[in-house]
């Protein structure tokens, strides 16, 4: 048994896998038979400045009368994960017969055998790894690759005489960059290879695409006059711009220079300090530098620092290997350099790790004892504090102008509050002097200010004097439901509604304003599957009050047309919030806010809409209420029906989501869902609404709210309101064993197409109307100017045009009236309007339009 003596080292996340041919340290082990692959990962150590082993592995192979060798090792993407891992290819010869064979590294240390091949030859030209894993080589002038995918040998239709590099190209996929003789064949374009270059060089740069098995022309990686001189490639970037292969790449020569290139033109030129150049690899340092590693036959290293132009940065001799990783963990890649050391027999004894800037650690040097002088330190150490307390006090300084600007902002919002409690109540609010909050007014301070009051009072003169029928609140889980119950009168002419709360209270340490989300609720106790506003879809708005406000909703817009869904009189409106912050103060007086826009129905006039701001009521909220159940909901069945009142219903439809799905049947009936929703799931219909059936089985299904429509015997609606998705799921696998195989299943995202089809029908209407209206709104201003225009020509005798001709006196006058006539025409093909006017009439019409554009989208998804 014979094995290669030689270390092989490879970097993979920021540590040093060093791999190594043993045989078993235990002579009964050792049968002459078994060799083992071990790996072991090694770590840099900041607190000593080594190396330290993190674990290790190991894999046996039989090697009776064999030689063992490691040929390479790479990083290289698993196909199978996407996964990069370390993957090694060995060779075991058996007299004339050669066996390779690949091996993947996974993180708990076990080797995974991907492939292997049997060739009647070893590979020595350039043999490469790459993604798959996979591998080329050349051998007589030939290209071959296997991968894993395969598991077989298979040859390019190519002859090269080396290869250069091998990677990835965007849209290409693999590609292997190669040397091969000028030839002219009548199929390849001329304009992708110089005649010239064949003539004078005799060579020419080519790739060759693995994936697509396609050739792509080498001028666009360097000219042909480089084929002859270039060793070695390494591509930085590549892309397409407009079809155009675009690469920025680097090579080294036979002639001792690193060569930059960009888009198939020399950009740059450096000399190296050694001869003999065999690879070229990247390096991105902390400080954002490209670095070009190049090693050389002869075991020194140098590193080419790109800035305005290429140089040499650095060189070392008798380096062992060179690796690019972050190893000491700071987010930025430095170079590890092993040195030759025949003294020291231990793996990475000799090293430097440096990014030619602030890292610098290195073998040998003691860092503990190895300090400067004392006094030398103590003067670095008196400027040091001395710099650490000015950031110290500047610091300090900073963060005391920030709490001073926060308790500001915290006094300002407290007293807009409070303003806004005393504005709604119709209280004179007293503003505080402005000397005691710090503030410089920017206005001359008058003692008496406008009349804002009574701007409010005007706004609340709009407001009926009875436009609530009902204030409560609920508890469901951990949210508080707050309800407003409008007259249908008063809720006809708003828009945009939405409910805030606000804490009574002077709590110094929290804002009084409470986050919550308002929704509209719209049940009918004779039909009520649709009678919740649907979630908004689209992006949401930055007020989280309005996140659920049905702006869709086209009925309170048309009172005076009739719809299949008749309302019940009255619209409730409900604001959510979290409970359990407002349990931390055991008592707390809220104030109910309803805001809206106040609309002009009347003649569909242009009259823009105006905001309010009015007072709801107020609500207590005491920690032993809660405790005693006094707003809990109580769902209790009674002769098959639940007995649950209107206010629990809407709280707890207020606090679900809402899910909308087409069941469609194409060989059965429907009539399984509702023995489904009867029997399994326990639900039975509300008294009040009896459409929508609550559900009593115990988990976490119970208070699920159903909602099933049948538009015919094979096609329904199945509406569920719910708490979350986990729910939905649940009864939804529930569903799906009763359904038969050929049943379909959707979610309508946007709603039934039905209602959506009668609102589109709606907002086409109000669409076409307030265009009208502005058509007839800028005819009548137009006769109107005409009528005002022809006061002067009143007098104008209508004699006959014979009469008229006969005197100067008529000629005069028919002339005046020919003029009139002329000018009346000139102003109806030029009307203006007034540019108030049209800014209102321009909003209106383009907020019509939206409003149907919205419907469309949400039924073209639905």
């Amino acid at each position: 048994m014979l094995l290669s003596e030689q270390d092989q080292f490879l970097s993979y996340n920021g540590e040093v896998l060093v791999f190594q041919l043993t045989k078993p340290k235990h002579a009964e082990e050792a049968d002459d038979e078994t060799i083992n692959l071990c790996v072991r990962r090694m770590a840099f150590n900041r607190d000593t400045k080594l190396f330290v082993q993190k674990s290790s592995g190991a894999f046996s192979m039989g090697a009776s009368h064999s030689k063992i060798e490691i040929i390479c090792c790479s990083c290289t993407t698993d196909s199978r994960t996407g996964i990069i891992l370390p993957c090694i290819l060995m060779k075991k010869k058996k007299r004339n017969n050669v066996k390779y064979f690949l091996l993947l590294l996974h993180s708990s240390n076990q080797f995974e055998p991907s492939f292997y091949f049997r060739l009647d030859y070893e590979l020595k030209e350039d043999i490469r790894l790459f993604a798959g894993p996979s591998l080329l080589w050349r051998h007589a002038n030939k290209l071959f690759y296997i991968s894993s995918n395969t598991c077989q040998v298979q040859s390019a239709p190519v002859q090269l005489s080396s290869v250069v590099w091998t990677g990835e190209i965007v849209g290409e996929g693999t590609v292997v960059l190669g040397v091969r003789t000028a030839c002219l064949p009548e199929t390849e374009d001329p304009d992708g290879f110089s005649v010239s270059d064949r003539a004078i060089w005799g060579s020419e740069f080519f790739g060759y695409s693995i994936q697509t098995q396609k050739t792509l022309t080498g001028t666009c990686f360097m000219p042909h006059a480089y084929s002859r001189v270039v060793s070695s490639v390494y591509v930085c970037k590549s892309e397409r711009l407009k079809q155009q292969l675009r690469i920025s790449l680097v090579a080294i020569t036979h002639k001792n220079q690193l060569l930059w290139f960009h888009n198939g033109a020399p950009k740059g030129v450096c000399e190296l300090p050694y001869e003999n150049p065999c690879s070229v690899k990247p390096a991105v340092t902390s400080s954002n530098d490209l670095l070009f590693v190049v090693s050389f036959a002869s075991g020194n290293s140098c590193v080419v620092q790109r800035r305005d132009s290429l140089q040499v940065a650095s060189k070392w001799q008798k380096v062992k290997c060179v690796l690019v990783d972050d190893f000491i963990s700071s987010g930025s890649e430095q170079l590890l350099l092993l040195f030759d050391d025949d003294s020291n027999t231990d793996v990475l004894s000799t090293f430097k790790i440096t990014d030619l800037g602030e890292v610098n650690y290195a073998s040998g040097i003691n860092y503990k004892h190895d300090v400067p002088a004392a006094e030398g330190l103590q003067e670095n150490g008196f400027l040091t504090v001395r710099a650490l307390e000015t950031r110290l006090q500047a610091g300090w300084t900073s963060v005391r102008e920030l709490q001073q600007h926060l308790g500001l902002q915290k006094r300002v919002i407290l007293e807009s509050c409070r303003a806004l409690i005393d504005l709604v109540e119709e209280r004179t609010h007293i503003l505080p002097n402005s000397k005691e909050e710090g503030l410089v007014s920017l206005w001359d301070d008058v003692e008496n200010p406008p009349d804002s009051l009574s701007k409010v009072t005007s706004l609340a003169s709009e407001v009926p004097e009875h436009f609530t029928e009902e204030l409560w609140q609920r508890v469901v889980g951990d949210s508080l439901v707050v309800g407003v119950k409008l007259t249908e009168s008063f809720y006809l002419s708003l828009s945009d509604v939405s409910l805030s709360l606000v804490m009574d209270q002077d709590f110094s340490s929290v804002s009084p304003i409470i986050k919550c989300q308002s929704k509209i609720i719209k049940l009918n106790k004779a039909f009520s599957a649709l009678a919740v506003s649907s979630s908004q879809i689209e992006p949401p708005p930055k007020k989280m009050k309005l996140d659920l406000h049905s702006k869709s909703d086209l009925k309170k817009e048309f009172p005076m047309r009739s719809s299949r869904i008749q309302l019940d009189g009255a619209k409730t409106v409900t604001a959510v919030t979290s409970l359990s912050p407002l349990l931390a103060f055991h008592r707390v007086c809220c104030v109910v806010l309803l805001h809206a826009r106040k609309q002009n129905h009347q003649n569909d006039s242009l009259q823009q809409s105006k905001k309010i701001t009015v007072l709801c009521g107020k609500i207590l909220l005491n920690l032993e209420d809660i405790s005693n159940g006094r707003y809990s909901v109580k769902m209790l069945r009674e002769n098959r029906y639940c007995t649950g009142s209107m206010e629990d219903i809407l709280a707890v439809l207020a606090v679900s989501v809402r899910f909308s799905f087409q069941i469609v049947s194409c060989d059965c009936t429907l009539t399984p869902v509702r023995s489904w929703l009867l029997g399994e799931m326990e639900c039975t219909p509300f008294k009040e609404c009896q459409d929508n059936i609550f559900c009593h089985k115990a988990g976490n299904v119970h208070g699920t709210i159903f909602n099933w429509a049948l538009k015919n015997p094979f096609e329904g609606f199945l509406t569920i309101f719910c708490r979350n998705l986990t729910v939905l799921f649940q009864c939804l696998h529930s569903l799906t064993r009763i359904l038969p195989p050929s049943c379909s299943v959707k979610l309508l995202r946007s709603g039934s197409k039905g209602v959506l089809t009668e609102q589109l029908a709606l907002a086409l209407e109000k669409e076409i109307l307030t265009l009208k209206n502005s058509l007839f709104l800028k005819e009548a201003k137009a006769e109107n100017s005409l009528t005002w225009g022809n006061e002067s020509g009143k007098k104008i005798n209508n004699s006959p045009l014979a009469s008229l001709l006969d005197t100067e006196e008529g000629v005069q006058q028919f002339r005046k009236k020919l003029q009139n006539e002329r000018e009346e025409s000139v102003q109806s093909m030029n009307q203006t309007m007034n540019g108030a006017l049209y800014q209102k009439m321009a909003l209106k019409i383009a907020e019509a339009q939206l409003s149907s554009d919205m419907i469309v989208w949400r039924l073209a998804k639905s």
